[in-house]
């Protein structure tokens, strides 16, 4: 039996109906920079007499809305919040899903170790978000050139793609420790999002107050804020290696909680 197979099949619908709603999300989006670009000046100053409080909840502050790319790089920060959200509900589930559907036994029966099963479903997961990493970076490149031209610029979309995959992998890490570690295999997936949600909401609060600033190591929306990845043109290093490591650190946590704990058949 092959875990690894098993588990691309098994999320192949819901991989293709996720490719699908990011594909839309990027599509209607740009489709609004067309309607914008046509109001000119006028959208500018509307978006102008808002409050800063206001611009920094919807992620407007810091960007060129009159350019396809400033756009972009708004709307970016929805297409993150929607890749963590997949992220972490993949691997919540890819580990507590054999719990929770009273399966385990039928697996761990099989002459296969644990380490090995769990090997295989978080390569699945891993394929998964890359598939969304690469079609949501061709959709983006895509919808970019459509509305904004044949010469519209491109290039910042490969940085915020590295960045958003950076996000995917530690969400989906921190989902795969945080359904190793629970008691309760049918909670992992709700305690996973708000996890992944908590952080943004400190995010919002670090860009809303700056004496909060603090905070911003508890949020990985904070290490790949569009408006400072594009302004920069480079991820920048602290916040990449700290991505990594707690991606490293939540893989092994959940490989030690996996192999320890008692599972529920």
């Amino acid at each position: 039996m092959n875990i690894f197979l098993r588990e691309l099949k098994a999320h192949r619908t819901g991989l293709i109906l996720w490719c699908l709603g990011m594909t839309a999300l990027i599509g209607a989006s740009m489709a609004k920079f067309a309607t914008y670009e046509k109001a000119g000046q006028s959208f500018l100053q509307i978006i102008g007499t808002l409050p800063r409080s206001f611009l920094v909840v919807f992620g407007i502050n810091g960007f060129d809305l009159a350019t396809v790319s400033g756009f972009y790089g708004v709307m970016f920060l929805y297409i993150a919040v929607m890749g963590a959200v997949h992220a972490v509900l993949l691997g919540s589930r890819l580990i507590s899903k054999e719990e929770s559907d009273k399966t385990s036994e039928f697996l761990h029966a099989k002459p296969v170790s644990r380490e090995r099963v769990l090997t295989g479903k978080l390569l699945a997961g891993l394929v998964n978000v890359v598939l969304l990493n690469l079609v949501t970076w061709l959709s983006s490149v895509l919808f970019i050139r459509y509305y904004g031209g044949t010469a519209a610029d491109t290039a910042a979309v490969g940085l915020l793609m590295g960045a958003l995959l950076f996000l995917q992998l530690m969400f989906f890490a921190i989902g795969a420790v945080v359904a190793g570690a629970a008691r309760k295999p049918k909670t992992a997936p709700s305690i996973a999002t708000a996890v992944m949600l908590m952080t943004f909401l400190v995010y919002s609060l670090v860009n809303l107050n700056e004496r909060l600033g603090v905070l911003r190591f508890l949020s990985p929306f904070m290490y790949f804020d569009a408006a400072v990845l594009m302004e920069a043109d480079r991820l920048d290093p602290v916040y990449t290696g700290l991505a990594v490591l707690i991606i490293a650190v939540a893989i092994f946590a959940t490989y030690r909680f996996h192999a320890a704990r008692d599972l529920a058949i």
